[in-house]
């Protein structure tokens, strides 16, 4: 309840405008609990950081999991992450952790740094199964993170509207397909 507060606070007021005081009255609870469970400020939207970070990895460990289609299994990955950098949530912790380096780093960790091997074990296990050509997978997910991402997350940072739900679906699509061509050519 005290994140969900905290998220409501963060997308009305901006990160700036955010106090705990505000969070404890939207959540009904004192800004001593608040103090006491998170710290301070930074700790609280840490936490949001993690909740969010929580979700999105379950998310894309069931998105991975299966015996689907490579391009269906990463299509259906690459649109989520789309609409996950382009929610407003992640937009505003993104926002936050632009000016606090100790949020910055616990954003990479919790998202980048925590997604991406995930990802990159699938591609190595469908490299090793012989239905994709990985040479590295570390390497292969960046190309598949830039293919499908470009700079949609940070157009939409700097105040462009989100694309539509078909947009994202589309966008996934190509980028899955131009690394799949990729994979093809033994190039990623």
């Amino acid at each position: 309840m005290v994140i969900e507060a905290a998220f409501e606070e963060l997308l009305e007021q901006g990160a700036d405008g955010v106090t705990m005081l505000k969070i404890a009255r939207r959540a009904g609870a004192s800004k001593e609990t608040l103090y006491s469970w998170f710290g301070n400020r930074d700790g609280l939207f840490s936490a949001m950081i993690r909740s969010n970070a929580d979700a999105t990895a379950e998310r894309v460990a069931s998105a991975l999991d299966g015996d689907d289609d490579p391009r269906d299994t990463l299509s259906t990955f690459a649109t989520g992450l789309l609409r996950l950098l382009t929610d407003q949530r992640s937009l505003a912790l993104n926002r936050a952790a632009m000016t606090n380096s100790v949020l910055a780093a616990e954003l990479l960790a919790s998202g980048r740094h925590r997604v991406g091997p995930i990802v990159e074990s699938y591609l190595a296990a469908t490299s090793a199964s012989g239905v994709l050509a990985v040479v590295d997978p570390a390497t292969a997910f960046e190309t598949f993170y830039g293919l499908v991402i470009r700079d949609t997350q940070i157009r939409v940072l700097l105040g462009e509207q989100p694309p539509s739900p078909k947009a994202l679906r589309a966008r996934g699509e190509t980028g899955t397909d131009q690394f799949l061509a990729l994979c093809e050519r033994g190039l990623a």
